[in-house]
């Protein structure tokens, strides 16, 4: 497993009986996390000293209780990045910090190529690879269909000093952008890809990632520029794991272009008891 271990203003204090206890900033927050199947015999007595709390409704989604006065947003710093946090109405905060492997990873490519790079980042949220690849000098197609998280990642580029970067902004379904830009001809050195289980696209479009994977992997193939540096495909679905992954992209990208793939999961460490909890799997792809 790859450990995100290089925060300092994140971090997992302790997990237990289904919830993540995690410090983001100065602020302590409490969130659901349906993996978190233990209860640790020895928890950290900030469980009690928490900022907020999200809970769970028995009737879906679930919102925050608030144990003192909160600013509507705030800001952490990873690696000369900034990034807003903000607790939203899906338990979520605008990070998924474990990613910050897949960043690293990514810029340390972009810096060692030798060239101008390319990059395509799909589902691409609030900007952590945007910002991270555009910052070692690569030219990035920030890509979501939610136009609310393409605002905020602009924000985060703002905040990171990152505005006058060559980063387009493009709010649209990922699948018909990409059927898009194989008949304009354009072509990517690098393709980033962290798609939801779940979702929707600009206009409704139903995504589920096992019945539209196998398609958007073979038109990112398409899109793959003639010197290709990388491909990286996360995932946080237990039946896309990271062998099924390995498996789909020798079956797309290993049949036009000579690959090494690199698949293992990917997680964070937890203060409490020095174990690592794992938070989705990665297949990075090397070329």
């Amino acid at each position: 497993m790859r450990v995100a271990d290089g925060w300092k203003d994140y971090s997992l204090i302790d997990t237990s009986a289904g919830k993540r206890l995690e410090r983001w900033g100065d602020i302590i927050l409490v969130r659901p996390d349906p993996q978190i199947i233990w209860e640790n015999p020895s928890p950290s007595p900030l469980w009690h000293n928490a900022d907020a709390v999200y809970e769970r409704s028995s009737s879906g989604g679930g919102s925050w209780s608030y144990n003192k006065k909160l600013p509507e947003s705030w800001t952490i710093g990873y690696n000369g990045l900034i990034f807003k946090v903000k607790p939203t109405g899906f338990k979520h905060t605008g990070i998924f910090p474990e990613q910050a492997v897949n960043w690293d990873l990514c810029a340390e490519l972009i810096k060692g190529a030798g060239r101008q790079i390319n990059v395509l980042n799909l589902f691409a949220y609030t900007g952590g690879a945007t910002l991270q690849c555009a910052k070692a000098g690569a030219k990035v197609c920030h890509l979501d269909a939610v136009k609310g998280m393409v605002e905020w990642a602009r924000e985060n580029a703002a905040l990171s000093g990152l505005s006058d970067r060559p980063i387009r902004w493009i709010v649209d379904d990922a699948m018909k952008f990409l059927r898009r830009e194989i008949k304009r001809g354009n072509r990517y050195d690098g393709i980033i890809l962290d798609p939801p289980s779940y979702g929707r696209g600009t206009n409704g479009e139903m995504w589920k990632i096992e019945d539209c994977i196998y398609e958007l992997m073979q038109m990112c193939t398409a899109v793959l520029s003639d010197k290709p540096l990388f491909l990286l495909l996360n995932s946080y679905t237990t039946g896309l794991s990271s062998s099924v992954m390995e498996y789909l992209i020798n079956m797309t990208v290993g049949q036009k272009y000579k690959i090494k793939i690199n698949s293992e999961e990917i997680g964070l460490r937890v203060e409490q008891t020095g174990l690592a909890v794992p938070a989705g799997s990665t297949a990075a792809v090397m070329f």
